[in-house]
């Protein structure tokens, strides 16, 4: 079956009504999570073969990510796909007005290699949840996942309603030549410009889930040494190939000075005297990402780490002290182990720095003032901030995964993936008796000329 024809079979299936019974969503969902409990072992070595993962990291940010997120929707999808009344105007009455929420048809979600579980099978657990027929992406770059995928998504889910498509550029240059309700792409920012050109030729709605430097405040209200944990397991997860790990630091010379230190206490702490032979250390994705990575890590004063294996695309965890604001690793995101550590001279230095640049997809500070971090969440615009921890907010279903700017558009998660992937329907319904509406009716007198003024001022 050609491309052309999976999406129109899709199509069909939406059409036809099949995927818009709670009683199906709810029967996917289930599946879904069977799926991801019962083969658990396949994707976790599958996982190990891409990205050399550890299964335990793979259970909390990909598999077990997923489950919970499967959880927390079936949970409260019920009440969220009940009709919301809305308050009708004095004029208008009697009447009802409500909204409701209808599946968008056929939906195209295309994935990334980093989180290949995660940041493929969660926007569809919200496309399913809304009723829609799915086209998943997996990425090329991670195969192995790709093809358990391929394998077990036709065993678990609908085949008439859920689709995977393998390959590289060309297969996504073609489904992107595909009429969709809605395309959902995970990705840089280079290729989300494509999608967003190709989605345009259709008049295609699309969400874009990018990326940016997601910066670190830190200053010297905070326990260091605790701040530099999390900081460091929040940079290191999956090798730094993390979209909102932090990027780089932001800190006076003084805390500079302290956390430098304290960084490198850090690493060792979570991987070990020698990160290259610890099993819960990840690997570079592939050649040209380790290369880039390399040629990076000149930018300054080496705290600990700097070290490379081509054979192995082993890049240790990295952080750099006095990198200067225009080094070449602070012109793009740097997604990888490598944390650069940036001198400023306070708090206005810092948003200064912040705010100079595309706005991040994440912000995070380290400070218990209460000033200094209502100053940072007013003076800045990023798609989420974090106080005193780092990407944990990701795990919160009840908020918006989503950026801002250069980083993104839309956003999911819980209830925010049935918006993304649902239309909002106006519903307004009037008895035709009494006809209230016939003081509007032409021919237009006097008495109606001042009722028509009176009920704009009322409509206002």
């Amino acid at each position: 079956m050609t491309l052309a024809q999976t999406v129109e079979a899709l199509r069909h299936t939406s059409v036809s009504g099949i995927t818009k019974p709670l009683s199906w969503r709810l029967a996917q969902l289930a599946s879904l999570r069977r799926m991801l409990t019962e083969r658990s072992a396949e994707f976790e070595d599958a996982l190990l073969a891409d990205l050399a993962k550890n299964p335990t990291e793979s259970q909390i940010a990909e598999i077990g990510f997923v489950v919970g997120e499967i959880d927390h929707v079936v949970r409260h999808l019920r009440r969220w796909l009940r009709p919301r009344r809305v308050a009708v105007p004095g004029a208008l009455l009697p009447a009802r007005a409500s909204i409701v929420r209808e599946p968008l048809g056929v939906v195209l979600v295309i994935a990334p290699w980093n989180y290949p579980v995660q940041l493929l099978l969660a926007p569809v657990v919200g496309a399913i949840a809304a009723g829609n027929a799915v086209v998943l992406k997996p990425s090329e770059l991670a195969p192995a996942t790709s093809a358990v995928m391929a394998r077990l998504v036709p065993e678990y889910l609908d085949p008439r309603a859920v689709a995977v498509v393998e390959g590289g550029v060309e297969e996504t240059t073609e489904l992107l030549e595909q009429r969709f309700d809605h395309i959902f792409y995970t990705g840089n920012g280079r290729v989300g410009r494509i999608v967003a050109a190709a989605a345009a030729r259709n008049l295609t709605p699309v969400t874009l889930e990018l990326g940016g430097k997601s910066p670190v405040y830190i200053d010297d209200t905070v326990d260091i040494d605790a701040a530099a944990q999390r900081i460091a397991w929040g940079k290191f997860l999956n090798a730094g190939q993390t979209c909102v790990a932090p990027d780089y630091i932001l800190a006076t010379a003084a805390v500079a000075d302290r956390l430098a230190p304290a960084l490198e206490r850090a690493v060792r702490a979570l991987y070990g005297e020698d990160p290259s032979t610890s099993p819960d250390y990840g690997r570079i994705v592939n050649e040209p990402h380790f290369e880039r990575l390399a040629g990076m890590l000149d930018a300054g004063t080496v705290v600990t780490g700097a070290s490379t294996d081509p054979a192995s695309r082993y890049v240790a965890p990295t952080v750099l002290a006095d990198v200067p604001r225009d080094a070449p690793l602070m012109r793009e995101e740097i997604f990888g182990p490598i944390l650069p550590i940036v001198t400023v001279s306070g708090l206005d230095d810092a948003i200064s720095v912040i705010t100079s640049g595309d706005k991040p997809l994440a912000l995070y500070v380290f400070s218990e003032s209460t000033r200094v971090r209502k100053r940072i969440l007013t003076e800045t615009s990023s798609g989420a901030v974090g106080f005193g921890v780092p990407a944990a907010h990701l795990a919160v279903g009840g908020l918006p995964f989503g950026g801002v700017g250069d980083s993104g558009s839309g956003a999911y998660h819980g209830e925010n993936s049935l918006r993304t992937f649902s239309h909002e329907k106006a519903v307004l319904t009037k008895s035709l008796k009494p006809d209230t509406l016939k003081l509007i009716y032409p021919p237009y007198t006097e008495a109606k000329d001042r009722f028509a003024r009176g009920l704009l001022r009322r409509l206002g």
